[in-house]
């Protein structure tokens, strides 16, 4: 039986990836008066690396960019990280980062049926926070049980550490909870975990392998403006709803 949704954030809750993210990371370069530049597809690339301090350090690795002189290069990036966390709050406030449909359309569905909510990310807390309050209102992040992100773990996914942590803490078995994921990072996690997931794609994890997931779709849905199905079960009329979920995991 169904007990807990356990949400991923960055391209499940909202498309953040692209149009926030990314333009805070090139906004606190600019800021740090450092000529990098993370364009569409360097960011697609940079994307399969999780985590956004994994990140900076992996395109240093990789790119050889200019870098200042520093005494700690692990202090360094962690203050490039925190001025780019504090432009991406300011994009969220300015209302530039809207959820996916159907994201507030299945929570409330799912806070009116009682049912249990997670996070479950490897985005700071504050980027969480802060896009819940900017979209679902200043009281939403109490809306979820558990808000399970940024390093409470130390293995980001694809390491299962973050839904082994967070099924700890609900107290709950991997069969009584479902993720929604978008990328295949998180499916692996996800599943590493033996949790069942629903993946909702995004232009950046189009092309991810998927395999593990119970069903793929374009997005959540609406009524009136329905999900495509890519793999496994389609919904009712093209909506994710408690039944559906129910349902995936009964077959």
């Amino acid at each position: 039986m169904l007990h807990a949704i356990l949400f991923d954030v960055d391209g499940t809750l909202a498309d953040t990836e692209r149009d926030g993210h990314r333009v805070a990371f090139n906004l606190a370069f600019r800021e740090a008066g450092l000529d990098w530049h993370w364009d569409i597809p360097t960011y697609g690339e940079l994307l399969t690396v999780t985590g956004g301090k994994e990140r900076i350090r992996h395109f240093i690795d990789t790119h050889a960019p200019t870098l200042p002189a520093v005494d700690d290069l692990t202090t360094w990036i962690a203050g490039l990280h925190k001025a780019k966390t504090a432009h991406y709050l300011e994009l969220l406030q300015r209302g530039e980062i809207p959820l996916r449909p159907g994201v507030k359309r299945l929570i409330d569905e799912a806070r009116d049926a009682g049912m249990r909510l997670a996070i479950t990310t490897t985005t700071t807390p504050e980027n969480v926070t802060g896009l819940l309050r900017a979209t679902l209102g200043d009281d939403s992040p109490d809306w979820f049980e558990v808000i399970a992100a940024g390093d409470i773990v130390p293995k980001k996914k694809p390491a299962p550490d973050i839904y082994t942590w967070t099924l700890e803490k609900m107290d709950l078995a991997p069969g009584e909870t479902i993720a929604l994921e978008d990328s295949a990072n998180g499916v692996r996690s996800a599943c590493a975990a033996d949790i069942p997931v629903l993946v909702t794609i995004n232009d950046y994890t189009a092309g991810d392998d998927f395999d593990g997931a119970i069903a793929v779709l374009s997005q959540l849905g609406e009524p009136g403006a329905p999900a495509e199905t890519l793999a496994g079960p389609a919904p009712d009329n093209g909506v994710v709803d408690l039944h559906y979920l129910a349902g995936l995991m009964d077959g």
